[in-house]
């Protein structure tokens, strides 16, 4: 498959409601958890990759049959100096869909995210479905282009529209459609991103976090 543009660097940039590790808020339902001193020691990982750490949930025994929602899934990752993968480049979201075509992995988390929380009402982030999505877990936003979000997004959906639809929303007046899922050919349309409402449960990607591995290890005389 060819992989659509995944991002313009030239508009990635940190945004600025992203706190402190010690004082996030998950906005999804949940706060987010601090890691663990002995998890990130004994942390599990599948593979590196472009100078990261992978864990694959379904590839670990004790969570290869636990799907969980998205705030659960990055808080097991922060436990484990990680995050749920947050995917910045072609070669990385190449390395995803590899990894799940090898093993028909149907659906995973990632930490992508519409900031339609409280601090999302700031004028670039209008309309927050085109210019509100952005990398919870390294705090970088998608850019967009010509009305469009920018990224590997499935042309259809659910009911025939291109992602990001909010369709769950649309047709049930609730729970919108916030977190981003890779989903395999849910609708013959490859491995590609949907915006899924966050409630959902999932297999789950995470990727080593350098900002939660210096949390902990400045407050555990360097842990690792």
């Amino acid at each position: 498959m060819i992989l659509k543009l995944v991002i313009s660097f030239s508009t990635l940039f940190i945004i600025l409601f992203i706190q402190p590790v010690h004082s996030q808020k998950g906005s999804g339902n949940g706060d987010l958890q601090l890691p663990n001193k002995s998890d990130c020691r004994n942390r599990i990982i599948h593979a590196s990759f472009g100078g990261k750490q992978y864990f694959f949930s379904w590839e670990y025994s004790l969570t290869q049959n636990l799907p969980v929602n998205w705030i659960t899934a990055r808080n097991i990752c922060r436990r484990h100096c990680m995050d749920t993968v947050s995917i910045e480049t072609l070669e990385e979201n190449q390395f995803i869909e590899n990894r799940m075509l090898l093993t028909g992995t149907r659906f995973t988390w990632t930490s992508g995210r519409k900031c339609n929380f409280e601090g999302c009402d700031r004028p670039d982030l209008q309309p927050t479905h085109i210019n509100g999505w952005f990398w919870s877990g390294s705090g970088v936003r998608l850019g967009s282009r010509n009305g469009r979000v920018e990224g590997d997004w499935s042309n259809t959906g659910g009911d025939g529209e291109a992602q990001p639809d909010n369709r769950e929303f649309r047709v049930k007046g609730e729970h919108e459609e916030s977190c981003i899922a890779v989903m395999n050919n849910f609708y013959n349309d490859g491995i590609v991103w949907h915006d899924i409402a966050c409630y959902h449960k999932k297999p789950f990607v995470c990727e080593s976090s350098d900002q939660l591995m210096d949390y902990i290890n400045q407050r555990s005389n360097n842990l690792i």
